[in-house]
C-alpha cells in the first residue's frame, strides 16, 4: 500500500471518529472538508457543491475550505457539473485542458470531483478538490475520497 493510500485510510478513521453520532449533513460536510483540506498539502480548495432543491439544474456552494468558490455551477458544466451529470468521479490533470472548465480561482491547476449520494442513491451534490499544481490527483485519491464520502450523508 502506498503512503498516500495509507494516509487516506488514516484520515477516514479520523473523520469517522469525529463524526460518530453526528447526523446533521452540514456539520458532517464541514468536518469532512476541514479534515481533508488540512491533511494533504496539495489540497488548495476543498468542499461541497449541493444540488439546489429550488433549482435542480444547479449546484450551489456548500461547506468548504480555501479561497472564494463559485456560488453556483450548472449541472453539466465544468468539472463539478460534469461529475454531477455523469454520476462519476472525474480526475483532471490540467484544468486548462478540460473543455468548459469553470475557473472559480485562476490558481487552480488540477482537480478531482466525486459525486455524493444519499442512502437511497439520490445525488446530493459533489465533493470538489482543487490543487494549485498540475497532475496532483489520481486513482488513489479517487478511491480514498470515494471511501470517505460513502458514509458522508446519513440524513
Amino acid at each position: 500500500m502506498s503512503a498516500k493510500s495509507e494516509r487516506y485510510r488514516e484520515v477516514a478513521r479520523e473523520i469517522a471518529a469525529v463524526l460518530e453520532g453526528e447526523r446533521n449533513m452540514t456539520a458532517r460536510m464541514a468536518t469532512i472538508s476541514n479534515i481533508l483540506h488540512h491533511s494533504f498539502d496539495h489540497y488548495f480548495w476543498t468542499g461541497f457543491y449541493l444540488v439546489d432543491p429550488k433549482k435542480p439544474g444547479e449546484l450551489v456552494i456548500g461547506p468548504y475550505q480555501g479561497s472564494l468558490g463559485c456560488l453556483r455551477i450548472p449541472i453539466g458544466k465544468g468539472v463539478c457539473g460534469a461529475a454531477a451529470a455523469e454520476r462519476r468521479t472525474i480526475v483532471v490533470e490540467d484544468v486548462h485542458e478540460f473543455a468548459g472548465h469553470i475557473a472559480c480561482d485562476a490558481r487552480s491547476r488540477s482537480e478531482i470531483v466525486a459525486p455524493v449520494f444519499d442512502p437511497s442513491g439520490a445525488l446530493v451534490g459533489v465533493f470538489d478538490v482543487d490543487s494549485d499544481r498540475k497532475a496532483m490527483f489520481d486513482e488513489e485519491d479517487a478511491t480514498g475520497i470515494e471511501a470517505i464520502l460513502k458514509d458522508a450523508i446519513i440524513d
